[in-house]
């Protein structure tokens, strides 16, 4: 194999793979790009090969991270609350999707670099990028505004709500606990389940509840 200077990395190897990630990131859900993954999957081969691991790492975090603080600015440019989670929901389904195709291309850099010496995974750490600078640092600002439009027939469409929810689980499950009713609509089983006690609690609640209704002047039943 040849070697690989830093000119080439800089002019060749890395605005090749440059390229191709930001095509993946802009790209509509669904849509398909022709990207050579073999030819991309070759230049990742060869800057791992010739010592180039903790450059070609370091430049992809800090190409994703400028690219997540676009997203941010955007986000915040919107004009009201339904805007704001429609261009939220699609922005965080087309950067995880993005992720599908991205990292598999830097795969080999993976497994003999990030996994290997740090101790970490590529996917993990691209995600960390979008949940530490879109949503840790306003959570619940996004989870009262899909609360507020999802109690609102048809503002936003319930396949898109519920890829939401389920985008923000996959993320963080600990989101659960801020609006554990709301994520339990749209995610079976994410609520913890019933104890005997509590179940016991609960079915005095009720007939107590039944004795008030019935209690109540004009009340009839049936």
């Amino acid at each position: 194999m040849m070697s690989l200077t830093v000119a080439d990395y800089e002019n060749h190897y890395w605005p090749k793979l440059q390229d191709a990630i930001d095509q993946l990131l802009t790209i509509k859900p669904g849509c398909y790009i022709p990207i050579s993954y073999e030819q991309m999957y070759s230049c990742v081969y060869k800057c791992v090969c010739k010592q180039f691991s903790e450059r070609l790492y370091k430049d992809l975090l800090r190409h994703m991270e400028q690219h997540v603080t676009h997203l941010t600015e955007e986000l915040n440019n919107s004009v009201n609350k339904r805007e704001f989670v429609e261009r939220f929901a699609f922005t965080m389904n087309q950067y995880l999707q993005a992720l599908a195709g991205i990292v598999p291309i830097f795969n080999y850099m993976n497994r003999f670099y990030v996994e290997n010496k740090l101790k970490t995974d590529l996917n993990e750490e691209l995600r960390k990028i979008f949940r530490i600078q879109v949503v840790d640092n306003q959570i619940s600002h996004i989870l009262n505004l899909v609360d507020e439009t999802s109690s609102q027939p048809f503002v936003i469409s319930p396949p898109v709500m519920a890829r939401l929810i389920q985008n923000l689980y996959s993320l963080n499950p600990e989101y659960v606990n801020l609006k554990p009713n709301l994520f339990s609509r749209y995610i079976p089983n994410v609520l913890p389940s019933t104890s005997a006690n509590e179940l016991e609690r609960y079915q005095v609640e009720v007939k107590d509840m039944q004795k008030d209704i019935y209690g109540t002047p004009g009340f009839e039943r049936y």
